[in-house]
């Protein structure tokens, strides 16, 4: 196993959903910042790490019909606005579903998948992605 392999690996934010909640505030968000994107005060020292259900709903969708060329063996393909459970809202693609069947409320749960193939080097990036419930 190479070294950055390894780290990639290793590293908690690429195989959970992990985001903040500024102890001024109270609010969550994703992903991690700096500064509190609702109460806009610094959170350094003031934040805590928090591990999301990765449950929520669509706010709203799209289907994706024309990609960059890292995505284009995947198009078309839905996008959508998720609202988690835990209040944030995040842009996510939608799989493993007919089309017709997804609507604005439908509940959704985070699935973990590749997200793309780097070039001839096969270096292959993962992330979330949501399928419906």
């Amino acid at each position: 196993m190479t070294e950055l392999s390894r780290i990639w690996r290793e590293t908690e934010y690429r195989y959970n959903l992990i985001g903040f909640k500024c102890n001024n505030c109270g609010e969550s968000y994703f992903p991690p910042r700096d500064i509190c994107p609702h109460c806009h005060r610094e959170s350094i020292g003031k934040m805590e790490k928090v591990k999301f259900s990765g449950n929520g709903e669509i706010l709203s969708y799209t289907t994706v019909h024309d990609a960059p060329p890292a995505f284009k063996r995947q198009v078309p393909y839905l996008l959508a606005l998720v609202k988690l459970d835990e209040g944030p809202v995040i842009t996510a693609q939608i799989v493993d579903c007919d089309p017709d069947d997804v609507n604005i409320g439908r509940k959704v749960h985070m699935a973990f998948r590749k997200i793309r193939e780097d070039g001839t080097n096969g270096v292959i990036e993962y992330g979330y992605k949501f399928k419906l419930d």
